[in-house]
């Protein structure tokens, strides 16, 4: 049993924790207003996205901690359904292929494969959690309906991290992975924009993300070599874009988040960025949910971080509530004495 002082001592560093999340996330905005100001800029973007992420952690940790099996149920519910019912998840013109919003499809539905399956591993009831990763089989097949081989995929590994975690005993380690993975994707995304990588291996992945989408990424390195220090001001790479110019119907996008936040705000906002990512995985580490729940939280966010790397995920307000909302159920403390799960995942060390 823990002594009263060691579960002081926890609940300090929890209100830590959140107290982190607070400062990153009011620089975020803080640094938003300032570039914009100072660049002519618009932060409303920001501003919205980093309301959207904190509104839904929010609500995910006060929704987890009162219903932690039936809350992430009914977000994996969600999800699937806003993906059926709305195929264009943000107003205006459509935009098609090869960009398009292909990515916030990808990122609602792997949020909901591991909203379901972190549900699942906080049910004690077998029945239920076969149920719910068939839920979670359903986003991948959600997917491959829709025509999205990334998706699907996406989704399916998903669901293999999360049966894989039940095995994992140290979830430290394992998000250090989770973290170099997002690392090495937006490392590649970056030597893509500065062509630096080898003519075979760039021809072959240009050709999966289209030319427009690199020489996008092209055009923001160019902005951010030019101006390092403050970018060119939140809202402004599509008008200063010569590639989003050729395009008709372009969304004035970057088509990859670390990308656009350093040509809109410079080296900075790419900090800032990084350190929200690294918030949510120093979170995690913390929570006191069982590890196969962090760690399947872990993989989603993963996946949805890749996501945004390439793509434009993080424009549409839904995905960024989501991500919110997951991260916080898999932070909560539950009211409830969770479950006991199975042998193999008892320990939770750190």
């Amino acid at each position: 049993m823990v002594s009263a002082a060691g579960a002081q001592a926890e609940d300090d560093r929890r209100d830590g924790v959140g107290a982190a999340g607070v400062v990153v996330l009011g620089a975020c905005a803080g640094w938003s207003l300032i570039t914009a100001a100072v660049r002519d800029g618009r932060p409303e973007g920001m501003l919205l996205a980093v309301l959207a992420v904190t509104a839904g952690y929010a609500a995910g940790r006060i929704a987890g901690a009162l219903l932690p099996v039936a809350a992430p149920s009914a977000g994996a519910l969600a999800g699937i359904g806003l993906t059926v019912a709305v195929p264009q998840p943000a107003p205006g013109p459509r935009i098609d292929a090869p960009l398009g919003h292909a990515g916030a499809t990808a990122a609602v539905l792997t949020l909901a494969a591991g909203a379901a399956c972190c549900a699942a591993w906080a049910s004690g009831v077998p029945a239920v959690r076969i149920v719910l990763r068939l839920s979670a089989a359903a986003t991948a097949v959600t997917a491959a309906a829709l025509g999205s081989v990334t998706t699907t995929a996406a989704c399916a590994a998903v669901l293999l991290c999360s049966l894989a975690a039940g095995r994992v005993r140290r979830r430290g380690p394992a998000l250090v992975a989770l973290a170099a993975v997002t690392a090495v994707v937006t490392g590649l995304t970056w030597a893509m924009a500065a062509r630096a990588v080898p003519d075979g291996l760039a021809a072959s992945l240009e050709g999966r993300l289209t030319p427009h989408r690199v020489g996008l990424w092209g055009d923001a390195l160019r902005m951010v070599r030019q101006n390092a220090g403050l970018g060119v001001g939140p809202g402004r790479f599509g008008e200063l874009s010569a590639t989003a110019a050729q395009s008709p119907l372009s969304d004035g996008k970057a088509h990859s988040a670390p990308l656009q936040q350093a040509a809109e705000q410079g080296v900075v906002g790419v900090v800032l960025l990084a350190a929200v990512f690294g918030w949510v995985v120093y979170a995690l580490w913390r929570s006191p949910r069982p590890t196969p729940v962090v760690l399947t939280a872990g993989a989603a966010l993963t996946a949805l971080a890749v996501v945004a790397s390439v793509g434009n995920a993080l424009s549409f307000t839904a995905v960024s509530v989501g991500a919110g909302v997951l991260a916080g159920i898999a932070t909560a403390r539950p009211l409830a004495a969770a479950p006991e799960p199975d042998a193999a995942v008892t320990p939770a060390a750190w």
